[in-house]
């Protein structure tokens, strides 16, 4: 078994995918679905997300990288365990500059001209991927990637990073899941077509 087979399976484990096929799910973005992700739940599971941080860690581990960078919040807390991992320095990125203080979007310290790979937890429209991402390159850091626990494979997403000009991969996706699903008998053959 691959390592986006075991987080698929991991994600059913855990429950931190939902499968329904006939009460779809409404995504902030307004999309319907029959699948709804919340890799929140991880956090709170020991050898899961140990699992997942390795995974992480064995696609970072010939990369020259700085920094490791999150999204917050739910970024957050996957960079702190690998950056520990990798002994590497950890920053991470609100979706806004705060409103007070010294209304920082970027939090902790990284120089002009560092590496870093951004890790989030999920991948759905891509777009609060994208715009963590240049959030960071407009504060003179090189993205490598953004990094996801999973994504629901959409067509569009590619198109999205291609033409912001930022690569991504996730360790698991939704037609791995599916199948795996399908073979542990979560999903029968006529919910698998749906």
């Amino acid at each position: 078994m691959n390592d986006a087979q075991i987080v698929a399976r991991i994600l059913l484990k855990e429950k931190a995918v939902f499968l329904r096929p006939n009460d779809l799910f409404t995504w902030t973005s307004g999309i319907k679905s029959p699948v709804y992700c919340d890799n929140r739940l991880l956090i709170s599971t020991v050898e899961s997300r140990s699992t997942i941080v390795k995974a992480f860690c064995k696609k970072l581990e010939n990369q020259k990288l700085d920094y490791i960078a999150g999204t917050a919040t739910a970024g957050i807390p996957w960079a702190a365990w690998i950056a520990y991992e990798l002994k590497l320095p950890m920053i991470y990125v609100r979706s806004s500059s705060k409103d007070h203080g010294r209304q920082n979007a970027i939090e902790g310290q990284a120089p002009a001209g560092s590496r870093c790979v951004l890790i989030e937890d999920l991948i759905s429209t891509g777009k609060s991927s994208i715009a963590a991402a240049q959030k960071l390159q407009e504060a003179g850091l090189v993205v490598d990637k953004i990094l996801s626990i999973f994504t629901y494979g959409f067509t569009q997403v590619d198109q999205i990073f291609s033409e912001a000009d930022i690569k991504y991969e996730s360790l698991s996706h939704f037609d791995i899941l599916a199948r795996v699903a399908y073979d542990d008998k979560v999903l029968d053959s006529q919910t698998l077509d749906q």
